[in-house]
């Protein structure tokens, strides 16, 4: 990949360069780690079990930070997303949440902070938030600010998670619940801390305030704080992310897709005052959807890299096109190809079998499945500390 100025380096960038990341991509304009351990010392398998067996670090600075800051910023921030955020997000608390068009399509799937009363962050998945929120006031109808923060998060997620974060903050980080959040300091520096993560294993972000200035005084100092539980610089996993079916936006969902198709039907409440998209998602709801996200089991040698392109799914039978592959990987849990499918209604009942096309395999057998396929109700993450 060319590195130059037209995207944007993390604070973290040279410090996470130094650990040793070997592949990146785009991801919010910014570079974004996706490797570090070389394929003959185990890969992304390797990074997997730093995930799941001890505890990780990861330069997530490209969940650049949203703020909606003002009197209005609840009235605003409601006509926004999908749910009532009245009675959803409480001060100090974080949602899941996502924001669709006019036409219903998903925008962001963003993680929600409420770190006052009147003002919310959008940690946001890849697409420009910030323009379109700029854009929805622009007549000023609320009195609202919104701009980007200096504020970057790495996330410490694993099984040791909490002793690292108790090492570093106290007993206190383990009274956090799942979802809420505190202010606190690190190292000197002003942070924010939510019981949040892209893991599905018990972990945190660490959201550092003025994150260009501060950067090099914090990443060495949780290194070294993290040396006694073996603490390794990963890439987010998106093995460990398929296995507990969180959704890769601009992989598994974009724009052109309504949450209906998506798994996200649970997010819209059409009992609401209005929001953006509410009039055709229920339209939407009401005709049905004729495509979907499933999940499959997959044949073939396990998969280890990420997808160089959406892989065909073809009928068991007649062997015809019928939908096609967002995510896939080789779970080690499961010990099976996992992938994420969008398939047409004829398609979408569990056991139905069905062919893949992998570009090393060919043709391989696959059966639709149940998502999440690890850990369907997140006992893991949720799990008290």
């Amino acid at each position: 990949m060319l590195i130059s100025t037209r995207v944007r380096k993390s604070p973290w960038w040279h410090m996470s360069k130094a650990a040793g990341c070997r592949a990146y991509t785009t991801y919010n304009h910014m570079y974004h780690p996706r490797s570090y351990i070389k394929p003959e010392d185990g890969g992304l398998m390797a990074e997997y079990k730093f995930l799941t067996e001890h505890v990780s670090m990861w330069d997530v600075a490209v969940e650049r930070q949203i703020r909606v800051k003002g009197p209005d910023a609840a009235d605003f921030v409601n006509k926004l997303i999908t749910r009532d955020v009245h009675t959803l997000l409480p001060t100090m608390q974080a949602r899941y949440v996502i924001l669709c068009n006019q036409y219903g399509g998903v925008i962001n799937d963003p993680v929600l902070l409420r770190v006052a009363d009147d003002e919310f962050w959008f940690s946001i998945s890849d697409s420009d938030v910030l323009l379109w929120a700029q854009g929805v006031n622009s007549s000023g109808a609320f009195n609202v600010d919104i701009h980007e923060i200096d504020v970057s998060p790495v996330q410490i997620q694993g099984p040791k998670s909490a002793s690292l974060m108790e090492k570093m903050f106290g007993p206190h980080v383990r009274d956090i619940p799942y979802y809420h959040i505190i202010h606190d300091t690190l190292n000197g520096h002003d942070v924010t801390i939510s019981r949040t993560g892209f893991s599905a294993e018990v972990g945190f972000e660490i959201y550092l305030h003025d994150a260009m200035l501060n950067a090099d005084d914090v990443w060495p100092y949780i290194l070294e704080e993290g040396e006694e539980f073996n603490l390794g610089v990963i890439a987010p996993s998106h093995i460990r992310r398929l296995e507990a079916g969180i959704l890769s936006y601009g992989q598994d969902l974009d724009i052109e897709n309504n949450p209906y198709e998506v798994r996200l039907g649970w997010q819209v409440d059409l009992s609401k005052d209005d929001f953006i998209g509410k009039q055709a998602l229920g339209r939407i709801k009401e005709e049905g959807v004729q495509q979907r996200l499933v999940g499959l089991r997959v044949g073939g040698e396990p998969i280890v890299w990420y997808n160089e392109d959406f892989y065909l799914v073809k009928d068991n039978d007649s062997g015809d096109d019928v939908g096609y592959v967002t995510s896939a990987f080789w779970s080690p849990t499961l010990e099976s190809n996992i992938a994420l499918a969008v398939m047409p209604r004829s398609h979408w009942r569990r056991g139905t079998k069905v062919k893949v096309q992998l570009p090393k395999d060919g043709v391989v057998d696959a059966e639709v499945v149940r998502v999440p396929f690890v850990d369907p109700t997140k006992e893991r993450p949720k799990t008290e500390l």
